[in-house]
């Protein structure tokens, strides 16, 4: 996994050094909804394709009823984001005469999320959650809608490292993580 990372991270550098035309916006704010939740984010440029984003929002959990719950479960809790994002296909999009404004294009990224347990909105009471980090290379698409609206999605599979102990478990744990998301946006 370090090997990875440190493979994009090398990418994004090169890149960003060797490439030096048509640029990422110098500050892009914005709010999203999707399926799954609601966030607000704003993208700083770091160099003419490197950004970096930084989200909070709430994200939306639903589970099936059991012998736990008797009817479906709903629940919101908060998420923090920063996530650096390589546009690698600007200059192309430009030379098309397609919109990159909105640093609309093609991205890489690595997605750090953190779900902390400082509060939950559910339709059942006392429900927890165990706060979480996990850490995702994504491959994404953003595009605008008029003016001020656009759509994103991205996929990508990482790890995630949940913190266990604070919660009462006798150990932490990971696992594999996934970020498969569709949103649509206004920017402001």
């Amino acid at each position: 996994m370090k090997s990875i990372l440190l493979s994009l991270t090398f990418i994004f550098f090169t890149q960003t050094l060797l490439s030096q035309k048509k640029s990422v916006e110098k500050s892009v704010f914005g709010i999203q909804t999707g399926f799954l939740g609601i966030w607000a984010h704003n993208e700083s440029r770091l160099s003419n394709q490197l950004s970096l984003r930084t989200e909070v929002g709430l994200n939306t959990g639903i589970w099936g009823g059991s012998f736990l719950y008797d009817k479906t479960g709903f629940l919101m809790n908060p998420v923090l984001t920063l996530e650096p994002r390589w546009y690698y296909n600007l200059d192309k999009r430009h030379r098309r005469s397609k919109r990159i404004d909105g640093n609309s294009g093609n991205f890489i990224a690595i997605k750090t999320s953190y779900h902390p347990d400082w509060f939950v909105i559910s339709n059942y009471d006392n429900v927890n959650i165990i706060s979480d980090l996990s850490i995702i290379p994504t491959w994404g698409i953003r595009r605008n809608i008029g003016k001020h609206f656009n759509f994103e999605t991205g996929i990508g599979f990482g790890f995630r490292y949940i913190f266990g102990k604070k919660a009462g478990f006798l150990e932490n744990d990971n696992e594999l993580a996934a970020n498969l998301h569709l949103r649509i946006g206004y920017k402001f």
